[in-house]
């Protein structure tokens, strides 16, 4: 499913995102889902591919033995697995790895202990490619269990402190840099409007990506939202985007999550 097509010139490289786990474990065929996805992604042309809720080294391994023509596998090792869950798969050279974690959450009247403690484990894992310069930023802030986002929630302070963090990690990366990931907050809130006002960052799908997380996996009456992103600097620009996963495969939906698809352009640096 394209969403959205611009046709520029420039060196070209095929960036993927997906939140991979979703899905509560009970039942959910945990290691057929990431066969599929693995499969999935190892058969398409995805360049780079940003994992998230990559939670422990066996997630890892299942999905890095169906992806073997992603021979770069960026992430920080913690004694569990990938820090924060994040993983960066490449068929480009890297030349570089960090993970800038968002720090201590302040304080936020009414949000559980549980996230306050996950909040602390969150951050954006950076890599830079080789060749092309990018810089891939792959990101999963805290979740957001009221699907509220107005100043009023009790999870509003946190999500601001951690995009005011991912914001100045994404300014430092400079123009070749794409920030990719489930950001769990909504593209209408006021949240992501403050947070691409300070980065000037460009949303790959123009503002047409419809909603990222299945309504299948919300309480009654909610409304699905688009968390997902791919988001492009100044000196990045989108050649088409796409769904991926986005239909149900033999065993069932792979995520909770729809993944991300998109092709960019890499301007010459003067």
């Amino acid at each position: 499913m394209v969403a959205r097509v611009r046709c520029v010139s420039g060196e070209l490289l095929t960036i993927a995102s997906l939140n991979t786990r979703g899905i509560p474990l009970t039942g959910s065929q945990l290691a057929a889902r990431y066969a599929v996805i693995g499969a999935g992604f190892d058969a398409g042309d995805a360049d780079v591919v940003c994992c998230q809720e990559v939670f422990t080294y066996w997630h890892l391994r299942l999905l890095a033995r169906r992806m073997r023509s992603f021979r770069q596998v960026s992430y920080r090792p913690a004694p569990a697995g990938p820090t924060g869950g994040l993983v960066t798969f490449s068929r480009r050279p890297v030349s570089g790895t960090a993970y800038r974690r968002f720090g201590w959450p302040p304080r936020a009247p009414g949000v559980p202990r549980a996230s306050r403690f996950q909040a602390r484990l969150k951050g954006a894992l950076v890599t830079r490619l080789a060749r092309p310069g990018l810089c891939v930023i792959n990101t999963h802030p805290v979740a957001n269990h009221d699907g509220d986002w107005s100043k009023a929630n009790r999870f509003y302070p946190l999500h601001r402190a951690q995009l005011a963090v991912l914001a100045h990690v994404a300014n430092e990366a400079g123009p070749h840099a794409v920030v990719c990931g489930d950001f769990n907050v909504a593209r209408e809130s006021p949240l992501f409007g403050e947070f691409t006002a300070a980065t000037e960052l460009a949303d790959a799908f123009d503002g047409a990506c419809p909603p990222t997380f299945r309504a299948e996996y919300l309480p009654a009456g909610a409304t699905p939202r688009c968390i997902d992103f791919i988001l492009t600097a100044g000196g990045v620009k989108v050649e088409s985007a796409a769904l991926v996963f986005a239909e149900k495969e033999p065993l069932g939906y792979v995520s909770d999550h729809i993944g991300l698809r998109a092709r960019l352009s890499l301007t010459p640096t003067r």
